[in-house]
């Protein structure tokens, strides 16, 4: 496909160096947390086979680290991520997280995982209300459990939990601490999707102020953004042009809530529009993405960008028209680029343009007024069907959809309960 440069179509602003951040790596690393916080989406559970298949699937295309599951939730989780762990991924570094304590570790250790990315709150919020713990607590906790895991050869991470509520001297301070007790990256987390991508910007560059006036700080920093606001794609690559440079994100935007930054967004915006190498062969995107839809069991939205069944089709008889001049006319990228395939759907906005180019591709002469009949006919049908339908038929798609998610119910919970105590 012609860039757009050759092609003489456009001005292309994304390649302008003035528009692009002075701390923008020029090379990332993604950190996915599809079989973490990924599978934590109310309603998933996955197999060992289904997990193991999404894993090998995350390594043949690139990713920098894996986190395959919570070794701590259960000995069940723990043996699956020990099965994945066995299996060994070619490229990928196996991670697991830990809580601050030493048991937590432990089971990460017992699944012989590379990586260990810790995580305790900053925030005082959390602090108090649900650590019930004090800054002096919490600092002497990290230590430990950073020195523990370091002792015992691991890549160990820390993740402030709730980042962008944290007041930035104490944030630093816990970053500072973890650094002098061995963390190789730190994490700067958006655990409920709570900032604008500004403020994701102001806190980066506290950060970076505070810590990297020494080289002894410069460690890597990481960056975990939920969707509760729609911003978790913005506000990951925010952190991005302030230096980011392993972005964790979760395949399709799955995860907790409303999920979290998507990992085919994140990639393709910093290929395509940010011109940084991300390590990912993205040609693979959509397989990837049909995989884990398909052992998730949650559906993706049609007008989800990049893999929805909508990204690459085109209804208006405008449109068509324009992609059948050239390719280029109404799409920022070839579909091939994320392994798809370019299409043209056949409804109320049909042009004629797109009814002649189907009668030639299948080898049928027709006059322009019939070739207007079969246009209208088109419209007129698409309309019809409409008609048909009914909200009781939405309403019952929906329930289909809604019987997929799995979960225990109150008063499965309960029969527990009392058949327990």
């Amino acid at each position: 496909m012609e860039s757009l440069e050759k092609a003489g179509l456009a001005v292309n602003y994304n390649r302008e160096e003035s528009t692009k951040p002075p701390s923008l790596p020029s090379r990332i690393w993604v950190w996915d947390e599809t079989l973490r916080d990924g599978e934590q989406t109310p309603g998933v559970v996955l197999t060992v086979d289904e997990k193991i298949g999404i894993a090998k699937m995350l390594d043949e295309i690139g990713t920098a680290i894996v986190v395959v599951g919570f070794p701590a939730v259960s000995e069940e989780e723990k043996n699956t991520v020990a099965t994945i762990a066995q299996e060994g991924l070619s490229k990928a570094t196996v991670g697991a997280p830990a809580r601050a304590m030493i048991s937590d570790i432990d089971a990460c250790i017992e699944a012989d995982v590379q990586e260990v990315p810790i995580f305790i709150a900053a925030s005082d919020f959390r602090l108090k209300y649900q650590l019930r713990m004090t800054r002096e607590d919490m600092l002497d906790r990290l230590t430990k459990c950073i020195e523990y895991g370091k002792d015992h050869g691991l890549i160990i991470d820390y993740i402030a939990e709730d980042s962008t509520r944290s007041e930035l001297d104490f944030l630093v301070e816990a970053y500072r601490t973890a650094i002098d007790a061995g963390a190789d990256k730190i994490c700067l987390a958006d655990t409920v999707g709570f900032v604008r991508p500004e403020v994701m910007r102001y806190i980066m560059k506290g950060i970076k102020d505070r810590l990297w006036t020494s080289s002894k700080y410069k460690v890597p920093i990481a960056v975990h953004c939920h969707d509760d606001f729609g911003l978790a794609t913005a506000n990951t690559l925010t952190a991005i042009e302030e230096g980011a440079t392993y972005p964790q994100v979760c395949v399709n935007a799955y995860g907790e809530r409303a999920g979290n930054a998507a990992f085919e967004e994140v990639v393709m915006v910093l290929e395509e529009l940010y011109g940084v190498d991300t390590g990912i062969e993205t040609e693979k995107l959509y397989q990837l993405s049909k995989l884990v839809e398909k052992y998730f069991s949650v559906p993706l939205p049609l007008h989800k960008a990049i893999s929805g069944a909508n990204a690459f089709t085109h209804s208006s008889g405008i449109h068509s028209h324009g992609q059948l001049t050239h390719n280029m006319t109404y799409e920022p990228i070839s579909p091939s680029t994320v392994g798809r395939k370019r299409e043209f759907h056949l409804g109320k906005f049909v042009g004629r343009s797109y009814v002649e180019y189907l009668l030639k591709m299948g080898g049928v002469r027709a006059t322009p007024e019939q070739v207007k009949e079969i246009t209208e006919r088109v419209k007129s049908s698409h309309e019809a069907q409409k008609k048909k339908q009914s909200v009781e038929d939405f309403e019952r798609v929906r329930k289909e959809i809604d019987s997929l998610r799995t979960g225990v119910s109150e008063r499965e919970f309960w029969s527990i309960v009392f058949d327990t105590i």
